[in-house]
């Protein structure tokens, strides 16, 4: 019964009354959803949508409107004469054209560009990904600080349970003569220190509150229990970082590029169709204002692409030799660090492997000091010497709990399992 007792005094002085539980992974999709950086994947989609349909106008009629007044130093004359009949025409002339080409093949280049939105909407959004992956780290410093300091406050109030049993022993031993006021004052002061402690880690568990709650949005997170995740991590397991994925995604924005290339320097066939009015007509020996059309078919080639194409393309590979060495360098980066995380968690479960012997072996040793300073042989500072020796063997056991799931979901985080 002694022992339901103490556990739901040390349940009750972390929990309260509160039956609200919020998780790890609650934390995760809160912080991300609350992030403003998360908006701009929606301005990134409609981005690429006006792009990519601002693209696909590219095959629309295209209807153009010029005019020109000019006035020329000579004109076209006949080599001969007819008496009566003058062929002149006027030096100044004057000119309306209203144009519609349609582009019929156009060597990929509205398909490119489209091609050249979409990837560049997918590489906007990778390194957004990437950005907001950031966010578990910050997530996981302030969710793990404030399960250590349940987890103190947890051991706090067993400490404060069992220096209430000792002041209650050494008043009875000062009843049988066997102990001063200067002992029980002695179990005072460890009291008072203890609920010293109680009210720092309540302001600093406060503290990690606040923050966790203005990263995901949340409000009253000091009042809610945090449940302590569990997590298997293999080894071996595949790298799944945005960062690779980012990566990826540049080097298909460089092949669409790429692409383009080719399409610029193809030939462009289209039809077209003019209606005019001018000063002359299409008939040159006509005087004075006349409407004429002219439709055709207009082929096209603008071979001044292929000056710089051979350097265009080198500039491509050296664009993604820079990807690949960024790439290698991550992960390399990400297997140094997944080797000394896991290094650490093999150094805490060393540790581990000794805390329950310690607990059990401290414990002994208060219980009996315990006996001891009943008997009269011990003095109450020296019992509690012990008391401080068992507390802090239990916290530092939890201490290696909370160290090791926080050193197993850094390694999921560094290999985004």
């Amino acid at each position: 019964m002694k022992r339901i007792f103490v556990w739901a005094v040390g349940m009750c002085a972390v929990c309260g009354t509160v039956s609200a539980q919020l998780t790890l992974e609650e934390c995760y999709r809160a912080a991300r959803e609350n992030y403003p950086l998360v908006r701009q994947f929606d301005l990134i989609e409609r981005t690429k949508d006006f792009t990519v349909e601002n693209a696909a106008k590219g095959y629309f009629p295209q209807l153009s409107f010029s005019g020109k007044a000019s006035y020329q130093s000579d004109v076209t004359k006949m080599p001969f004469s007819i008496p009566g009949v003058e062929f002149g025409l006027d030096n100044d002339q004057y000119q309306l054209v209203l144009e519609l080409n349609q582009t019929v093949w156009d060597g990929g280049v509205v398909r490119n560009r489209k091609e050249e939105a979409r990837a560049k909407s997918d590489v906007q959004k990778g390194q957004l990904e990437v950005n907001l992956y950031a966010l578990n780290d910050r997530v996981n410093q302030l969710f793990f600080g404030m399960l250590l300091i349940d987890a103190q406050l947890a051991q706090n109030a067993l400490l404060q349970a069992q220096l209430a049993r000792n002041h209650g022993q050494v008043s009875a031993c000062m009843q049988q003569g066997v102990a001063n006021q200067a002992d029980l004052d002695a179990v005072a002061v460890e009291q008072l220190n203890a609920r010293q402690t109680e009210s720092e880690l309540r302001v600093n568990r406060k503290a990690y509150a606040e923050v966790l709650g203005l990263l995901t949005g949340r409000k009253g997170i000091d009042a809610e229990r945090l449940v302590k995740p569990s997590v298997t991590v293999e080894p071996l397991e595949e790298n799944r970082r945005p960062e690779l994925s980012l990566y990826e995604s540049q080097r298909q924005q460089l092949s669409v590029q790429e692409k383009g290339l080719t399409a610029r320097y193809m030939p462009k066939l289209g039809v077209f169709a003019q209606g005019a009015y001018g000063d002359p007509g299409l008939n040159m020996l006509k005087g004075g204002f006349e409407p004429y059309y002219i439709a055709g078919v207009r082929l096209s080639w603008n071979i001044s692409d292929l000056y710089t194409r051979k350097n265009d393309k080198r500039l491509l590979a050296a664009s993604r030799d820079d990807i690949d060495v960024q790439e290698a360098v991550f992960r390399l980066n990400n297997r140094m660090e997944t080797a000394q995380q896991w290094r650490t968690v093999e150094k805490i479960d060393t540790l581990m492997k000794n805390d329950d012997e310690l607990i059990r072996l401290r414990t002994n040793i208060r219980k009996s000091a315990e006996a001891k300073v009943a008997n009269g042989t011990l003095t109450v500072t020296e019992m509690l010497r012990e008391v401080t020796a068992e507390d802090q063997a239990k916290q530092t056991k939890a201490l290696h709990e909370i160290q090791r799931l926080q050193a197993l979901y850094d390694i999921k985080y560094t290999m985004n399992h």
